[in-house]
C-alpha cells in the first residue's frame, strides 16, 4: 500500500512537472504548391467560383453495370461482422443500392446548400458555405469552420448545419447564429488531391486557413473531428490569434504522459483523479482500448503504408469500395454492433445517407487519394512531428461520445490543450459525431461558444 502511494506521488510530480510547462510556441505559417508541375510565376487565381453536384445517364449506367458483375464471398456460420463485414447483409445493402437508391435525387439533396471552389497552393478546394435564413435584428452571423475525416466527407454535416444557421426554427436558442463552413479535405470527394508527396494535415489547416481569410473572416471557431480534429488543431497551433475556439470530439495526443497511467490499474487511475466515468469507459483497459485498438487498425496499417496497392480493389468495384467503408460505420459507431449480422448499420444511419456519401468517393475517384492521406501523416512514424509536442493555447471545447475508439479523460485532453474550458460526457454516440447525433454535437458546440464568449 505504502509503495503503491510513493510510485503514484513521484508519478503525479512528474506528470505536474510535464503538464505545467505553457510553451507560448506556434506552428511556422510558410507555404506551399500542391498542384501539377511547378508553381506558374504568374499570382494564382483567387476567384471564388460556384459549383454544383452533377450526375449523368452514363455515370448511374457504369455503377449499375459493375454492381451487376459484383461476385459475393460467403461469410463463415455465425461470423456476424467479427470478420469485417457480413456478406449476407451486403447483398441487402447491393440490392437496395442497385433498385431503390435514387442518386439523382441525392445529388438535388446534395446541392440544397450552397457549394463553392476556389484556388489555393494550386489545389482547386471545394467547399459549402451556408449563411443563416433569417438573424435577429443587431447581430452577425459567428463563422464556424467545420472539418470531416476518412472515410467520411462533407456530407456528414448535412444535418447538424441547420441546428447551427437557423436554431430557432429547431427549437434551439438564437443566442448562437452560425454562418458554417464545411470543406472537403484536398483528396477527398470534390477537392482536388495533391500531386506532389507530403500534403499533411499543417498544410491542410494553412490551406483552410487561407479559405477562411478569403471569405473575409479574420477571427473564427473551427469544429473537427477524426482527421478534421488534428486539422483543426494544426490551424490553432498555427494561427491562434485568429482561432475564437477550438471544439473537438477526438483528440490525438501521441506526446501525453497520462497516456501510460491506464497500465497502472483502476486504482491509480482514482488516485490520478479519473471519475467513475472515465473508469467505466477505459476498463478493463485490455478489452476497452488494447483489443479494441488491436482490431480497429487493420486498415490504418495498410493506408499508413502502401495505401495504393488496396486502393486499386476499391477504386474498381463500387461494392468492395461500400463494404471496406460501411464496415467503420458499423464498429465505430458502437464495437457491440460486430455482434449483429447486420452490424447494426441501420440503427443510427440510413442506407440512402450511408451510400451517399459512398457515392461522394466513387463518382470522384477519391479512395485512393484519401488513403494516401495516412500515409503522409504516419509514414514517417508517430512523434516526429513539430506539431505533435505541442501545446494548444486557444479555447478548447471537447465532446467526449462513449463509444468513441478511445476514450481521452479530461485530465489527458488538458495536457495538450490547457485552455481547455468545457469537457462533457455526452450521453450517447460514436465517432461520426455530427453524422450521427448531430442535436447533441450542436447543444455542445453552443455550450462551449458561450463559455468561450464570456472569458
Amino acid at each position: 500500500m505504502w509503495l503503491e502511494l510513493l510510485l503514484a506521488s513521484v508519478l503525479g510530480l512528474v506528470i505536474y512537472r510535464f503538464v505545467s510547462r505553457d510553451k507560448e510556441e506556434t506552428l511556422p505559417l510558410e507555404d506551399g504548391w500542391w498542384g501539377p508541375g511547378s508553381k506558374s510565376s504568374t499570382r494564382e487565381d483567387e476567384s471564388i467560383r460556384p459549383f454544383k453536384v452533377e450526375t449523368s445517364d452514363e455515370e448511374i449506367k457504369d455503377l449499375h453495370h459493375r454492381i451487376d458483375r459484383f461476385r459475393a464471398s460467403p461469410p463463415l456460420e455465425d461470423s456476424r461482422f467479427h470478420y469485417g463485414f457480413n456478406a449476407n447483409y451486403l447483398k441487402k445493402v447491393v440490392s437496395y443500392w442497385r433498385n431503390e437508391f435514387d442518386w439523382r435525387k441525392q445529388v438535388e439533396i446534395l446541392n440544397q446548400y450552397p457549394h463553392f471552389k476556389t484556388k489555393i497552393e494550386g489545389l482547386d478546394i471545394h467547399f459549402i458555405h451556408v449563411k443563416p435564413p433569417q438573424l435577429p435584428s443587431g447581430r452577425t452571423p459567428k463563422p464556424l469552420l467545420m472539418v470531416h475525416g476518412w472515410p467520411g466527407s462533407f456530407y456528414e454535416f448535412y444535418k447538424i448545419i441547420p441546428l447551427l444557421t437557423d436554431p430557432k426554427a429547431h427549437g434551439l436558442s438564437d443566442e448562437h447564429v452560425f454562418e458554417v463552413i464545411c470543406p472537403s479535405i484536398p483528396g477527398y470527394g470534390f477537392s482536388e488531391a495533391s500531386s506532389k508527396k507530403g500534403f499533411d494535415t499543417v498544410a491542410t489547416a494553412r490551406i483552410f486557413y487561407k479559405l477562411m481569410l478569403r471569405l473575409g473572416f479574420q477571427k473564427f471557431y473551427i469544429q473537427g473531428g477524426d482527421w478534421g480534429s488534428l486539422i483543426c488543431t494544426n490551424m490553432a497551433q498555427m494561427v491562434p490569434n485568429h482561432v475564437k475556439g477550438l471544439h473537438l470530439n477526438i483528440a490525438f495526443m501521441t506526446k501525453n504522459i497520462y497516456n501510460l497511467t491506464p497500465l497502472l490499474g483502476q486504482s491509480f487511475g482514482r488516485f490520478l483523479g479519473y471519475n467513475e466515468r472515465d473508469i467505466e469507459l477505459l476498463y478493463p483497459f485490455k478489452e476497452k482500448v488494447f483489443n479494441s485498438i488491436v482490431r480497429e487498425s487493420g486498415y490504418l496499417h495498410i493506408q499508413a503504408t502502401k495505401p495504393d496497392t488496396v486502393g486499386c480493389a476499391l477504386n474498381d468495384s463500387p461494392v468492395g469500395l461500400a463494404a471496406y467503408i460501411l464496415e467503420k460505420f458499423s464498429t465505430w459507431t458502437k464495437p457491440e454492433y460486430r455482434e449483429l449480422e447486420d452490424g447494426g448499420l441501420e440503427r443510427k444511419f440510413s442506407l440512402e445517407d450511408l451510400l451517399t456519401n459512398i457515392m461522394i468517393y466513387w463518382t470522384t475517384g477519391t479512395i485512393v487519394s484519401s488513403q494516401r492521406y495516412y500515409k503522409e501523416n504516419l509514414g514517417q512514424g508517430v512523434m516526429v512531428h513539430r506539431h505533435e509536442g505541442m501545446k494548444v493555447l486557444v479555447p478548447t471545447g471537447y465532446a467526449a461520445f462513449p463509444c468513441e475508439l478511445l476514450h481521452a479523460p479530461e485530465k489527458w485532453v488538458k495536457v495538450k490543450y490547457p485552455k481547455l474550458i468545457s469537457y462533457s460526457y455526452m450521453e450517447r454516440g460514436g465517432h461520426f459525431a455530427a453524422f450521427e447525433e448531430p442535436k447533441l454535437l450542436a447543444q455542445d458546440i453552443r455550450k462551449f461558444v458561450s463559455l468561450a464568449e464570456r472569458q
